[in-house]
């Protein structure tokens, strides 16, 4: 009779394990499908730089989204906060700053800073930037304006 407990424990713990996987690959599946960089097609504005992961785990990536509709940095997370969770993501806002969007010339620069959230790497902006606008130029500085 004991062996019988152990084998089904045994069982019941396989199963599970197996279910954990399946669910860690769909949230690593979900986490890869969140698009890096989402940023206003024209324009100078605000941007934010975060780093997203699958909660509980270890899985993450850093995104960048900016739009001239946020008057303040904080309008930009507040927005995108409540979206990844309820993709089963936690974020974190790790700076922000300014882009200027220069659509006709390919044109991006990155620079400024958030009182709130303070400045962001902008070298990881940048690169981030350049995986979405690879035609583009793109330049970062850690001038005020």
């Amino acid at each position: 009779m004991l062996l019988s407990v152990l084998g089904t424990r045994s069982l019941l713990s396989a199963r599970l394990s197996g279910a954990f996987s399946i669910t860690s690959a769909a949230m690593a599946d979900a986490l890869a499908n969140i698009p890096v960089v989402e940023i206003d097609s024209e324009g100078t504005f605000k941007y934010i730089l975060l780093t997203v992961k699958v909660k509980d785990g270890d899985v993450h990536k850093d995104i960048v989204r900016g739009t001239k509709s946020a008057e303040y940095h904080n309008h930009i997370f507040e927005k995108v906060n409540p979206a990844m969770e309820a993709l089963g993501m936690e974020c974190k806002c790790l700076g922000g700053g300014k882009i200027e969007h220069n659509s006709q010339e390919k044109k991006l620069r990155v620079f400024g800073e958030s009182t709130a959230f303070g400045k962001a790497d902008h070298s990881v902006s940048a690169e981030k930037l350049k995986s979405a606008f690879s035609d583009y130029e793109i330049t970062w500085s850690d001038d005020k304006k």
